[in-house]
């Protein structure tokens, strides 16, 4: 028996979960070097998944199937392909680096208040979500995803509640009301999205008799299963709506800049890079490939939903007083994007839509978290209260100047080529709303270079005087985000390399073609 490869990427963070929550109260530190040891091994495991992985072989790779509860044809199934693997590294990658950034996130407060917090728990729930993610990444048996797409719901919640942001401008009461109003928001409004979706799995089941992705949708191709067209559409959904909050796409969207905003800059990153990743890879894996017809049928007005997430995620983000709603609004932004790439239904856009999930992930990891270190300097998140950071903190505003052209998809940085996909696809088939949706790119340049005037250029506020720059630590977790948002700008051909048979693959399953230029070149 082949050693179980892709189980070991999701069993070793939960079981370092678990380790790092027994770890006595007095050893935080501990607990700390415990937790990025096992964000390390696991980003060894997901290196070893891809370098294993071959881009032109089966469409699953390292596949594991044992049987789980076979009286409801429940199995343990699991395979990847080319998405899910670019996505299960892009987690392994992120994680140790919101670890590091988060390293004195949930230490004793230093006010008046006697209360600790629980440092260890902080950290083993990071591990945890990063072990439902990749296991969600990883499922090739829908009701085995369901349980892990909900399941990551409850790390989250307290991870938003429970640990965050100290600097609010209303004072320690007030931020514990808001933290608690967020994460029930949060928990909230995915959670009616998972039970709109576990009615759909239900009906799923009843109509293909099995949970089998593979089965099903081998069976949907070869003719052997049938579905009446009104079933499919219910059940496409069913399964739309969930993804749709996760992702999250207007008018779902609402539950992320409350998250966002009271959270850590870590656990924000965790959010927008790596958890909400999980609902547009789903699009693509579940409701595409499951529901092929009904996919087509509901393209315009999904197209139409993430043209509206594009401008009105910009706009809202131009006029944000706070810097970390700013940037939860611009990523509702980019995840129309993603969107509209995957629903363009050619190769360009859905490999641009793939390319943009980790290129989004990068580049919004490293902008959260020079955000995150700018605001535990001076203690607030209003944009108002800087100015002139660039003289006293070169470093850090020289970061953060790259993290936010990298948003607004600057040449030369990675997110460029991913949106430049997305367009171009969009575009060869539904040229207005490739036309309307590059508005958003405008507006992208206006937040982001405004943003950085009021905080980082200017006269220096008394305020942030004596503010330090970059410590050691923080130049170790901003430095290799900085170096592949460079190296992914000017060389994507890894990622596209395994991204693009997979896409191929699903084009395949949707029975779309790429449009024909209407004026052929000439000979």
């Amino acid at each position: 028996m082949s050693f179980p490869l892709l189980t070991a990427t999701a069993v070793v963070p939960a079981l370092g979960a678990v380790a790092t929550a027994a770890v006595p109260a007095a050893k935080r530190t501990a607990a700390k070097w415990l937790a990025l040891i096992v964000s390390l091994a696991t980003l060894a495991l997901a290196i070893t998944v891809l370098v294993r992985f071959d881009p032109d072989g089966g469409r699953y790779q390292l596949t594991e199937s044992h049987a789980w509860i076979a009286d409801f044809g429940v199995r343990y199934e699991l395979g990847v392909d080319g998405i899910a693997v670019a996505l299960l590294a892009l987690t392994a990658l992120l994680i140790p680096f919101i670890v590091l950034a988060g390293w004195d996130d949930a230490d004793p407060l230093e006010t008046g208040s006697r209360r600790w917090r629980p440092t260890q728990g902080f950290f083993a729930l990071i591990l945890a979500v990063e072990a439902m993610v990749i296991i969600s990444f990883e499922a090739t048996d829908v009701f085995l995803f369901y349980i892990f797409f909900e399941a990551m719901l409850i790390p989250m919640y307290f991870l938003i509640g429970g640990f965050g942001d100290r600097a609010h401008e209303h004072g320690e009461a007030a931020a514990s009301t808001q933290r608690s109003y967020a994460a029930v928001k949060f928990l909230l409004y995915n959670l009616v999205g998972g039970l709109i979706m576990l009615a759909a799995v239900i009906g799923l089941y009843v109509v293909a008799g099995n949970f089998s992705l593979q089965e099903i949708a081998q069976a949907r191709a070869n003719g052997s299963l049938h579905m009446a067209t009104s079933t499919e559409r219910w059940l496409f959904l069913g399964f739309f709506f969930a993804f749709a909050v996760k992702a999250p796409l207007w008018p779902l969207h609402t539950w992320l800049p409350n998250a966002m905003q009271e959270s850590t800059a870590p656990v924000a990153v965790l959010i927008t890079a790596v958890v909400d990743k999980v609902g547009t890879f789903a699009m693509l894996r579940f409701c595409l490939q499951l529901f092929p017809e009904a996919s087509k049928w509901a393209t315009p007005v999904i197209l139409v939903l993430a043209l509206i997430s594009i401008v009105y995620g910009a706009l809202l983000a131009v006029g944000q007083r706070d810097i970390k709603r700013l940037v939860a609004y611009a990523s509702i932004s980019h995840f129309g994007f993603i969107v509209m790439g995957i629903f363009a239904m050619t190769s360009q856009g859905q490999s641009g839509a793939t390319l943009y999930m980790v290129n989004h992930g990068i580049s919004t990891a490293a902008l959260m978290l020079v955000a995150g270190f700018l605001i535990s300097r001076r203690g607030s998140r209003l944009i108002g209260d800087y100015g002139g950071v660039q003289k006293v903190a070169p470093v850090l505003a020289g970061t953060f100047l790259i993290g936010g052209l990298a948003t607004l998809s600057l040449p030369g940085l990675a997110p460029f080529v991913s949106e430049f996909l997305v367009l171009v696809g969009t575009f060869t088939r539904y040229p207005v709303i490739g036309v309307i949706a590059t508005f958003g790119i405008v507006l992208a340049a206006l937040y982001t270079l405004v943003l950085y005037q009021r905080t980082m250029t200017g006269p220096v506020k008394p305020e942030v005087s004596a503010m330090p720059d970059l410590r050691v630590r923080e130049l170790v977790v901003v430095t290799p985000l900085i170096v592949l948002l460079i190296f992914l700008g000017v060389y994507p051909k890894p990622v596209t390399d395994i991204v693009n048979p997979a896409v191929k693959q699903t084009m395949s399953d949707v029975h779309k073609t790429d449009p024909k230029p209407e004026v052929e070149a000439a000979k």
